[in-house]
């Protein structure tokens, strides 16, 4: 259970990490790609086993690791996206709701079972996202707005499920930390071709604190992968639980911490959220 909680530690710190980025003005494509880099460099660290290197090409989740960092760096573009057109709050609705795909597919592929009272949780989970993420002055949207959020919330929920597929299937527990290194790997090779490929104006030049950003932004980055795969190994707890506890817990600590330490006003309909998500939390986790 200790690996679910570092797990939300650590997403919970790439938010805070993220936030801080507009104060000391760090510039945001550069620190995403060296924090894709310094995630790698961690779990190269960690993994430490030279002969595991030289068999490297030969590991039977390489390729899938390769399409994942892709889809990382496709899916934070698109969140990037939704975040300029639609709103920071749609985002995070479209990527903390997907945790419905991996939910029933945990129940579909794998023969997981939830019972009455889960089920309700899952409802208030998405409920709980929902509402915690709303900002005021936020309206519907139309059909055409509606594209993008989508893609987020499939890409979203394609990720976890990937990560749950092949931690069941293809990784053993003792390659995780070169599993992890190698996602994020291609993630930084793909972040650097994709900043050569749009560059439409000239780009500022790097500065040391861009750098500091990316490690800053890195480290619990790589973590939060390594300890969910860890977690999802836990035999109390099915992959539905498991990934409804963890983006709940992540929504309703962001949305906390985002009242304690950078001073941002909830209306009803968050702190609602928030209330939902702890209801959730304990149907699912410890009912």
């Amino acid at each position: 259970m200790w690996d679910l909680v570092l797990s939300i530690a650590c997403s919970t710190t790439i938010f805070v990490v993220f936030k801080l980025y507009a104060t000391y003005h760090i510039h945001t494509q550069y620190a995403i790609i060296g924090n894709y880099l310094t995630a790698f460099a961690v779990g190269a660290f960690l993994f430490g086993s030279p002969e595991g290197f030289a068999a490297w090409t030969a590991k039977g989740w390489l390729l899938p690791a390769g399409a994942l960092g892709v889809l990382f760096v496709f899916i934070f573009n698109l969140m990037a996206r939704t975040s300029q057109t639609l709103g920071v709050s749609v985002a995070s609705v479209a990527t903390k709701m997907s945790l419905v795909i991996p939910v029933v597919l945990g129940v579909l592929l794998y023969g997981e079972t939830l019972e009455a009272v889960k089920i309700i949780g899952v409802a208030l989970a998405l409920a709980a996202v929902f509402f915690a993420s709303l900002r005021q002055g936020q309206h519907l949207m139309g059909l055409r707005s509606l594209v993008l959020p989508a893609l987020v919330f499939l890409g979203s929920g394609i990720i976890d499920a990937s990560l749950k597929y092949l931690e069941a299937t293809r990784v053993p527990n003792q390659e995780f930390p070169l599993f992890s290194a190698s996602v994020f790997l291609s993630a930084a090779l793909s972040g650097l071709l994709y900043l050569l490929l749009s560059r439409r104006k000239p780009q500022p030049p790097l500065r040391p604190r861009d750098l500091l950003g990316g490690v800053a932004l890195g480290v619990p980055n790589f973590f939060s992968v390594y300890f969910l795969l860890k977690a999802l190994q836990y035999p109390g707890l099915n992959s539905a639980s498991l990934f409804t506890l963890n983006n709940v817990c992540i929504v309703a600590v962001t949305t906390l911490l985002g009242v304690l330490l950078f001073r941002e006003r909830l209306s009803a309909r968050n702190w609602l959220g928030v209330g939902l998500a702890v209801v959730s939390i304990i149907l699912v986790g410890l009912v």
